[in-house]
């Protein structure tokens, strides 16, 4: 069998039903063998750096694994940020990499990199070494990104395997490992010190989404009431209008937020990895009575050292600790009323910013206005920049997989791939990407892969002509002046890109306004961008909420 068939047989026999990629000579047999069939489809991206994104936003909203096609190289190189974005969210999907030739490797052919390149930014990186082995190794590719801890998997396909006819070697099925069960001991203890603390707190990561917990971590917070405070990852994992709701951990977390988590006596971490972008470098003081739920041992004592580690399944774990509890009086009981007043002092401290109605607007009150104008159980996905922050604070989100942005790696220029990526797994949910106008700079052209792939996202951009988290730090913390790095001098017209670029566009100055036309753009049929000009001097919300 003609291996570039077999790969796309065995690719559909996963239920992988789409590829984001930009086809090249070198992949063209794959594309050839893509055309002929119907039951997977081909997203043709405009650059490299947003395939991966693309195919990192379809998973994060749907749980299921899409596919990247590249050519060797530059191409290759151009979607490593995006892996390595994908690899810090323990975000499954599978990368193929058209692979230089192993009789040429080595002497410079074209586009040629060494395969160990890749090593770094993916789960495994696999390179075929023999033609009949292709479906094979892309079998184990397949079987380790979807194992937990899931990740991407790169795999490099030599380029003349692909027309080659040869007979196929075929693993045997393998079960992927996951945790069937919890240690119990421990869980008990858990328990234990979780029913006898008075102000207890959960701390919540992206785990909760990857194990599909969500019901599982309010089932326990509500039994134990205590605030739960989620990560970047772990936003939209916990409803942002439950009453137990305290806060976001992110660059933004203001004193409020961090003064709950200090003063809880116990706290319960789980799903989250308690990395050093969330927790201010483990500037965050934490209660010394932690239980900390990883389902990677490495994670454990990073940062924080647990009186009760336990490496499992969140879900299973968490549904174990719940029976326990059931069991034990609950000291607690004012988590209700804590999670209340935090939220009331940050409410406080951004009662200033939402007084402007007027152009500029502050993120805060353009973000107040989109999610007025926005469906309750649209997808939203957000890039990363300064506004991201503010996003993560003002911006409430109810469902794991309606809300998708980046963590650690915090990239920039994911926003509207992974929008594309978003849509594409989710054809009948409304689909926004929230972008600042640096971000949106950086993928500019993806506006096109909308357009003529007629994807119905409706983008939203907030120009403030400056990348203004830079900027802000510039001048507060160095000798560079305010707007150092603005560009107010040659503002950029988003309505004019996107519109040459075959979009509907709409503009948007006041909040009556905002919420008005994201309402139409949402409801209209096909790709839109709405530009919306805010403040380049708002402050930034890791000055503003620590004031």
């Amino acid at each position: 069998m003609k291996v570039n068939e077999a790969i796309i047989d065995c690719l559909t026999e996963n239920d992988i039903g789409t590829l984001f990629g930009i086809p090249g000579k070198q992949s063209l047999p794959l594309n050839e063998s893509i055309s002929e069939r119907d039951d997977i489809r081909f997203v043709m991206a405009r650059h490299e750096t947003a395939v991966s994104h693309q195919a990192w936003g379809y998973a994060e909203t749907s749980g299921k694994m899409a596919g990247t096609v590249v050519i060797p190289g530059p191409g290759d190189m151009n979607a490593m940020n995006g892996l390595k974005n994908a690899l810090n969210d323990c975000t499954p999907l599978l990368h193929m990499a058209v692979e230089t030739e192993p009789e040429i490797r080595g002497g410079d052919g074209i586009h040629e990199t060494p395969p160990d390149t890749y090593d770094n930014v993916v789960k495994e990186n696999i390179t075929v070494e023999t033609p009949q082995s292709t479906v094979a190794e892309l079998q184990r590719a397949i079987d380790i990104a979807q194992t937990a801890p899931k990740g991407p998997v790169r795999i490099g396909i030599p380029k003349n395997f692909l027309k080659m006819d040869v007979i196929l070697a075929e693993r045997g099925e393998v079960e992927p490992a996951t945790f069937s069960g919890v240690p119990e001991a421990k869980v008990e203890a858990a328990a234990d010190l979780l029913a006898d603390a008075s102000t207890p707190i959960v701390i919540a990561g992206g785990g909760i989404r990857a194990s599909e917990a969500s019901d599982e971590l309010r089932a326990v917070a509500e039994r134990l009431e205590a605030p739960v405070v989620v990560t970047y990852k772990g936003k939209a994992t916990f409803p942002d209008d439950h009453e137990l709701m305290g806060g976001v951990l992110c660059g933004g977390t203001g004193t409020d937020v961090k003064e709950l988590i200090a003063d809880a006596d116990a706290a319960l971490g789980v799903g989250t990895d308690f990395d050093a972008v969330s927790l201010h470098n483990w500037s965050i003081e934490v209660p010394e009575n932690l239980v900390h739920v990883t389902i990677s041992a490495d994670d454990i004592g990073t940062g924080y050292d647990p009186a009760v580690g336990i490496v499992a399944d969140a879900a299973r774990t968490l549904s174990s600790l719940d029976d326990e509890l059931a069991e034990r009086t609950i000291a607690g009981g004012t988590g209700v009323e804590r999670a209340r007043e935090t939220r009331a002092g940050v409410e406080a401290r951004l009662e200033e910013l939402r007084g402007v109605t007027e152009a500029p607007l502050t993120s805060v009150t353009a973000l107040d206005a989109i999610r007025e104008g926005t469906p309750r159980d649209a997808v939203i996905a957000v890039d990363a920049g300064g506004f991201r922050l503010w996003t993560l604070l003002t911006f409430p989100a109810f469902d794991p997989r309606n809300y998708v942005n980046p963590g650690s790696w915090a990239t920039m220029a994911s926003g509207v791939p992974s929008a594309i990526g978003a849509k594409v797994a989710n054809p009948d949910q409304d689909v926004v990407a929230l972008t600042g106008d640096g971000g949106l700079l950086m993928c500019v052209h993806e506006l096109h892969t909308l357009a003529d792939e007629d994807i119905d996202v409706t983008v939203i951009v907030l120009n403030n002509s400056d990348y203004a988290i830079i900027s802000e730090e510039a001048g507060r913390s160095y000798r560079m002046d305010e707007g150092e790095y603005g560009w107010n001098d040659t503002p950029v017209s988003y309505t004019t890109v996107a519109e040459g670029l075959g979009l509907d566009v709409e503009r948007a100055e006041t909040p009556d306004e905002v919420e008005t036309v994201v309402a139409d753009a949402i409801a209209s049929e096909g790709p839109t961008l709405v530009e919306i000009p805010t403040d380049p001097y708002e402050p930034q919300s890791g000055v503003w909420m620590n004031d």
